[in-house]
């Protein structure tokens, strides 16, 4: 292919030298490059020749990995069509959620689903975007699709560069989510249980003490077999379906005795629970105690908060629910919790220097 770069006064550059302009004039650059099948004039973005030269060779580079033979056969309706038969292996709801937004891109794309996919400009993909209500978790959720059936034609050839890769996704709010106190969860464990006219109200009252007591997920507990449950060395085993990932966490002493009880008199392979969620329960019990609606993550937050309360140190808390970022995400989204253990820690930063073994000794402290 051949290069050239132009200034809007067509004035050209060759490689050995330049030509001078009045220092108070300042032209933007322009690139003017031949291919086979047609002639691509694009501003280079800058006033600068140095900058220019170096933005037409990436220019150059880019347009030297697109397979110009194909490229104007593809159109974005086409381009789609491809993209929803790779998503097949993934969860339903993902396959619901990206049908969805392929769909609106067909029918909703500012210049039309027949647009060639070269032609796309980075300010369609903003207008596209545009024409939609929606809260910022929504809009990410449609740029990330996007992005994703571009990465796929860049994959294959079709463009040098997706034209939604400048775009950013929006900041979240990190709202501070209910959390029960020890107190409440008590009272909804005692209320679902009391229940004497509900058929489940057992066995949603155990599901719920579990998943409080034991700090696991509702999935996790409620897959849980006997045989997963190793006395001999008080150990539970789980299988976190969201990163697809098993991990082991102890037999806490406050909930050994309800676990002991639930698989009782039952085989390995059997559930330990009978039920995979105790949704209504909870909410009714929230109705009838006049509390806030909480969910069964709201009591896997109260254990991670009672811990932190408690003095576990984050990285042994990450490791007893499945993390494996040693504490970043528990450090992320439970700074906000009660500074108890906050500041019992910072009693320790007095001017008085510690304590020496010796000192110990002396004074007669048993000393381990």
């Amino acid at each position: 292919m051949h290069e050239n770069i132009n200034t809007q006064a067509k004035r050209d550059i060759s490689e050995g030298g330049r030509v001078p302009l009045p220092v108070f004039i300042k032209r933007r650059y322009y690139a003017r490059i031949k291919t086979r099948s047609k002639d691509i004039r694009r501003s280079l973005g800058t006033t600068d020749p140095d900058l220019a030269r170096r933005n037409l060779r990436a220019l150059r580079n880019e347009q030297s990995q697109i397979d110009h033979t194909r490229k104007r056969r593809l159109t974005l309706s086409a381009l789609v069509g491809s993209f929803l038969q790779t998503i097949n292996h993934q969860k339903p709801k993902t396959i619901e959620r990206k049908t969805l937004t392929a769909g609106r891109i067909k029918s909703d794309w500012p210049t039309g689903s027949q647009t060639q996919v070269d032609a796309v400009k980075p300010s369609d993909v903003r207008l596209w975007l545009a024409r939609y209500n929606f809260g910022p978790v929504s809009r990410n959720l449609h740029l990330a699709c996007a992005k994703e059936i571009f990465d796929m034609a860049v994959a294959d050839g079709v463009i040098g560069s997706s034209p939604a890769a400048g775009l950013k996704a929006m900041k979240l709010d990190k709202p501070i989510r209910q959390t029960p106190s020890v107190g409440e969860f008590k009272l909804i464990v005692a209320d679902i249980r009391a229940q004497r006219f509900n058929a489940d109200a057992q066995a949603s009252a155990d599901f719920v003490e579990f998943v409080g007591q034991c700090g696991l997920g509702q999935a996790e507990a409620g897959a849980l077999k006997v045989q997963d449950v190793d006395w001999q060395r008080g150990t539970i085993t789980t299988f976190r379906h969201k990163t697809k990932s098993g991990f082991v966490v102890p037999i806490y002493p406050q909930v050994r005795a309800l676990l002991e009880r639930l698989v009782a008199k039952k085989d390995g392979s059997d559930h330990v629970f009978a039920i995979k969620d105790a949704k209504r329960a909870i909410a009714a019990a929230c109705r009838r105690l006049n509390l806030p609606a909480y969910s069964h993550r709201a009591f896997r937050r109260m254990f991670i908060t009672r811990a932190l309360e408690r003095g576990v140190d984050v990285k042994t808390i990450a490791t007893w629910q499945g993390h494996k970022d040693g504490g970043k995400l528990i450090l992320q989204t439970y700074s906000h919790i009660n500074p108890v253990h906050s500041n019992r820690m910072a009693e320790l930063m007095s001017d008085d220097e510690p304590a020496t073994t010796r000192q110990l000794e002396m004074e007669g402290e048993v000393v381990l």
